[in-house]
Parts: structure tokens; sequence; C-alpha cells
């Protein structure tokens, strides 16, 4: 589907909710602040209180924000119909197994470093009651609310969690190819996950940070603004490699083109891919698209492996972040001179690049295990 029909339909979609919300009667919570439109989402507001109090710093858009988002994917994209096929166990998509068996699942090798977040949320999970599987993905996209310009993501309950873990080799690790990552993400999604929503689910890398990549540093982020949702993740896998953050050479890492920021080899190589650089490089400037498909596929992700026709959709629960920060720009020192041109339809965008010296990216402290 051509991308202006689909934001067409996500766009009417989202005023049809609106109106409808607005008409739909609430009923009144038992804390006698809140209203929901269906009374199983009234409890969604004392754990959303608790995480931004207690897990988000209040709320921001933090390392334990970023690593909760992190966490809905490799909990939901371990599943697999075509192993099911095979008359083996393909694992249960959005069921919490990650956090359920974590002595299993977090020693995986692409879960590596989630061991910490799972940690942090077991007090959170223990005070609620929540399913695992629905606390993963709306602690998710609570934590991506504190990002500024992000979307409202989708939130739900009713899963059924988890009774046995997923199988190792069902999340895509950063050195995998392109076929390896597209095929793994169409088998989880039965078709859907193609490569033009490959592209869009990894939107998500615009508040993210590598803590394992690398053994000798923590917290790279893979754009210089991991702070915020907007789009300079796809300007800046765009830009030629020229230096490792730390030491280099490591297994799934490529070179960066700006100091103190990681890249993966897998963002690299579908940035460049013919069958997905240009819709890389759409998302350039483009802050309502980078909005409004993660928002998309996040819905479509968070419930991988669940009946739909039996959960209760509280989205409504979920804040709405505060709007985009700044304009997509180079950073200091950099130009459309030092762009790999990838996309053969259409030239990259033309962008302004911030007055100053060049400077080195920030790590993103890690999550505070002390809470």
């Amino acid at each position: 589907m051509a991308f202006k029909s689909l934001l067409s339909i996500v766009s009417v979609v989202a005023a049809l909710q609106g109106a409808n919300a607005a008409l739909t009667r609430r009923v009144a919570c038992p804390d006698g602040k809140n209203t929901a439109t269906n009374a199983a989402c009234c409890q969604l507001f004392a754990v959303r209180e608790d995480l931004q109090q207690n897990l988000f710093h209040g709320g921001l858009c933090t390392a334990e924000a970023h690593e909760s988002l992190r966490l809905t994917f490799h909990d939901a994209i371990a599943i697999s119909p075509a192993m099911e096929a095979q008359g083996k166990f393909g694992g249960g998509g959005a069921d919490g197994s990650i956090a359920i068996f974590p002595e299993i699942e977090t020693a995986f090798h692409p879960n590596i470093g989630l061991d910490e977040i799972v940690e942090l949320q077991k007090p959170f999970v223990a005070r609620h009651n929540l399913s695992v599987a629905d606390f993963i993905q709306f602690a998710g996209a609570i934590g991506a609310s504190n990002c500024a310009g992000a979307p409202q993501l989708a939130a739900f309950v009713g899963r059924k969690d988890a009774t046995r873990p997923a199988p190792d080799g069902l999340v895509p690790e950063p050195f995998h190819t392109p076929d390896q990552i597209f095929e793994r993400l169409a088998d989880a999604s039965q078709g859907e996950f193609d490569e033009i929503l490959t592209v869009w689910l990894l939107t998500a890398h615009t508040v993210a940070a590598a803590n394992d990549v690398d053994p000798t540093r923590s917290g790279l982020p893979f754009d210089s603004t991991p702070e915020l949702w907007d789009t300079q993740f796809f300007v800046e896998t765009q830009l030629r490699g020229t230096l490792f953050p730390g030491s280099g050479g490591n297994q799934g890492e490529v070179e960066s083109g700006i100091a103190g920021e990681i890249r993966l080899q897998s963002d690299h190589t579908i940035a460049r891919d013919s069958r997905t650089a240009c819709e890389w490089q759409s998302f350039v400037g483009n802050q309502t698209k980078a909005q409004q498909m993660f928002q998309f596929v996040f819905h479509d992700l968070s419930i991988l492996g669940q009946d739909i026709n039996q959960l209760v959709d509280c989205t409504e629960v979920v804040p709405i972040p505060a709007p985009p920060q700044g304009e997509a720009h180079f950073p200091p020192g950099i130009t459309n001179a030092d762009i790999e041109q990838a996309c053969a339809d259409t030239p990259f965008p033309t962008l302004p690049t911030l007055p100053g010296p060049a400077t080195s990216v920030a790590a993103v402290p890690k999550p505070n295990l002390k809470k």
C-alpha cells in the first residue's frame, strides 16, 4: 500500500477513534480520580503513576525508558509460525516469557543486557495485578511517551502469560544480513512485517543506546539525540562511516559518522539495501511519518501471539507525548557531502548544519540498578 494512502487511513482512523472516545460512556474508576471507557483499564492508572515516579525518574526519556521499549520487541518477536508448522514449539510472542523465564531467555545472545530492565521491572509486576505480558508492553508504551516527539503507543490488557520459555534463535542480531532479518520478521508476523515495515520498526532506534556491543563502552547512542523521538537516526545512519566510538572491530558494529555514536551493522546495511534505502531516506525530516508508522507497527507487534478479540484497548491511559523538538539537521562539521547516497530514486534532502565545532555524543547513563 502506498505511504500516502496508508497515512490517510491512519489519520482517519485516529480521528474516528477520537470522536468515538468523546461519545463513549465512561466509567468512574475506584481511585475516585480517573475515568475510563472500560473498567479493565482503571488499574493501569496506578501502574502508570508507579512507573513514572519510580522507574522513569518522574517521566524522563532515560535508559530505563529506552530499555523498556527494547524489551517489548525482544519479548514479542519470539514467535515462529514456521516452527509450529514443523511440529516444534515456536514461542508465544508477546506473552511475557522473557521476564517469566529470565534465567533462560536473557541468556540468549541477542537479549544480553536485558536482564537489567527485567530485574528493575520485577517489583512493579509484583505490586500490580497485571499479567507479565501486559506489563511489559504497557511499560514500553509509557517509557516511549516520555520521549518528546514520540507517538502515543497502543496499550492492551488481557494477554495470556507464557507457560514455557521461547526457543533461542528468534530475535534478530545486529550482525544478521537484511535477508535474515526480513525473513525472521515476516515469519513472526505471518507476512505482515515486510521489508518496508521492518524500517518502520527500526524507528525505535531513535531513542536507543547499546550497552553490550562494544565491551569497552556502554550507553552508546544510535543517534545524537537519544532523548528525542526525531528523525536524526535516519539522517546519521546514512553518513559515511569514519570511526568507532570505542574499541572497534566488534561483531555487529560498523564505523559511524559521528564521535561517540555507535552504528549497528544491521542498521547500516538495511539503510543501504536496494529494497529499503528509499523508504529509509523518506523518514528524514518527516516527523509525522516517524510517529505514525511506528505507532502502526507497534500496535501489531504488541499483540503477536495473542487474540486481539480477547483484549481490551486501554491506549487512553498512555500519556500523549510532548511535541517534537527541532528539525532534521546535520551535526556540527557535517554536510550533504558526507552522505552515502543509497536511494536510487531521490537525492538525499538538503539539511542545515548546526553551528560550532564537532563534538562527541554523550553516552546514555545505564539504568539505575539500585532502585
